[in-house]
């Protein structure tokens, strides 16, 4: 049985620890909100440029809060596409050029794809960035050098792409020894054709 100095000594220690624990946490929560607005205005930046590499005439980009609806949604999955961030391409004057619109393939060789691009008011793909990748080097690497840009200022309801040199303007030369990555990257970009079109139509995003 413990005696009443060993009980001294655990409530002693004891409350030592809880006094480090708040004091840690109370620091941490400071550092947190200290950053807080640094880190979300470094996003937000990191937004702006990513958006403006895809969609150069705009001036301002502003977030959409709408998601695609579960029948589009339903439809993208079966490609392995999914529609994150939609962002409003404004001009200098705020009028609507277009979007931006991210968009994610989980179907590439290395695992999920990651771009963002750009779509005008009449259906011209302005541009396409590749945010993340995990592809094999030398080859689905190359998507970001090889890929993107055949989709330049390209105007097509969708994508497809040959191993023996494109033909029109809808067609897209796949990556030599590459074929998963290409798909992978062409399904994303029809996907949010899709998504933009029908944003564009009133329907199939949900505001």
């Amino acid at each position: 049985m413990k005696n009443n100095s060993d009980i001294k000594v655990m409530l002693k220690e004891a409350g030592i620890l809880f006094a480090i624990t708040l004091i840690a946490g109370l620091v941490l929560g400071f550092i947190y909100e200290l950053t807080k607005e640094p880190i979300e205005i470094q996003r937000q930046k990191a937004v702006q440029r990513a958006c403006a590499a895809v969609f150069s005439e705009a001036e301002e980009f502003r977030e959409l809060s709408c998601t695609v609806d579960e029948e589009l949604a339903a439809e993208l999955s079966e490609d392995g596409v999914t529609v994150g961030t939609v962002y409003e391409a404004l001009g200098a004057d705020k009028t609507v050029l277009g979007y931006v619109l991210q968009t994610t393939s989980s179907e590439g060789y290395g695992g999920s794809i990651v771009l963002y691009m750009g779509v005008t008011l009449d259906g011209v793909l302005k541009d396409i960035s590749i945010l993340e990748i995990s592809e094999t080097p030398g080859l689905g690497m190359q998507a970001e050098k090889v890929l993107a840009p055949q989709f330049h200022e390209k105007k097509a309801g969708s994508f497809t792409f040959t191993k023996t040199g494109s033909q029109s303007e809808s067609e897209i030369d796949a990556i030599s020894g590459a074929t998963i990555t290409t798909k992978a990257v062409t399904n994303a970009v029809n996907g949010g054709l899709k998504a933009a079109a029908r944003l564009m139509q009133g329907g199939g995003v949900n505001e």
